[in-house]
């Protein structure tokens, strides 16, 4: 472990409070800090992602457990200070990024196998986790703290009540392992709601067959409606008659009682009837 000097000394020294506008809460706790890095497996080859590494509590704990390079990115120009010196605590192997992580394509940094390992600010958390979706297989694992709520969601089967169009989305593409809670007080400030860790491990192949932007669309109709049955929550996709006809759906049926695979199967009929239409945005999902 690198000489560095204690993380609240850190955040005084450079004036690093944490700013609402940013979603920052800081996390401290070096031991949970560890098991999070832990959570992502062997480390020493490839590259770890870290988004929002703030003050660098697991910052630090990545390169402790072996990470032999980390790419940090962070927004927050009163960080670069902070994560310079863990830079050059453990030279050669942290490279800080000064970026919004919404504009940088992550997953073309550098080598694989690629892991995202991040405490993600929670107000851009899920449009991140969908822009990386879109090139699951570009990462080896993602080990990712959000809000309890989105995890529920992450991991809900059908007939959950937390089930829904990111529930089918990302278990489409990943396999998902909720890990474990983290109390709110364990960070500075805390936040006013829970939070959990999980880890998604992209499939070699989806899940089923699909196309993301028709999967959108019928996920889209079926769950924004969800108390409706199918033969009228999917009339917005056209003929939806017909694309039950050609799943084999029981049009009485509700979204929330549909398997992943029973979306892929709308999704092709959907695709093969030629519908087009607007793709769905990260925020309504």
């Amino acid at each position: 472990m690198a000489d560095l000097p204690p993380l609240k000394e850190a955040i005084a020294r450079h004036g690093l409070s944490a700013r609402k506008s940013l979603g920052q809460h800081f996390l401290l706790d070096l031991n949970l800090t560890g098991r999070i890095a832990r959570a992502a497996g062997d480390l020493e080859t490839g590259t770890v992602i870290e988004i929002g590494p703030g003050p660098g509590g697991l910052t630090r704990a990545l390169l402790d457990q072996g990470a032999g390079r980390v790419i940090a990115i962070e927004r927050d120009p009163r960080a670069i200070a902070i994560q310079a010196e863990i830079a050059d605590a453990y030279p050669g192997r942290l490279e800080v990024m000064e970026a919004d992580a919404l504009t940088v394509a992550i997953h073309d940094l550098g080598e694989a196998p690629r892991r995202i390992v991040a405490n993600l600010p929670y107000n851009i958390a899920t449009a991140l986790l969908l822009r990386w979706l879109e090139h699951a297989p570009a990462f080896e694992r993602m080990v990712l703290m959000f809000q309890k709520e989105v995890v529920d969601r992450l991991a809900a089967a059908p007939g959950e009540p937390a089930y829904g169009r990111l529930s089918v989305v990302t278990q489409w593409l990943c396999r998902v392992e909720p890990l474990f809670a983290v109390d709110r007080r364990a960070f500075t400030p805390p936040p006013a709601v829970a939070s959990t860790v999980v880890r998604l491990t992209p499939r070699a192949e989806p899940l089923a067959p699909a196309k993301l932007a028709f999967l959108e669309r019928v996920t889209a109709a079926a769950f924004g409606q969800r108390r409706k049955m199918l033969r009228s929550s999917l009339k917005s996709l056209g003929d939806a008659p017909l694309l039950l006809e050609q799943t084999g759906l029981n049009p009485t049926a509700r979204a929330e009682t549909l398997s992943v695979a029973d979306f892929c199967a709308l999704a092709r009929a959907l695709e093969e009837n030629d519908g087009t239409g607007p793709r769905a945005t990260a925020a309504e999902i």
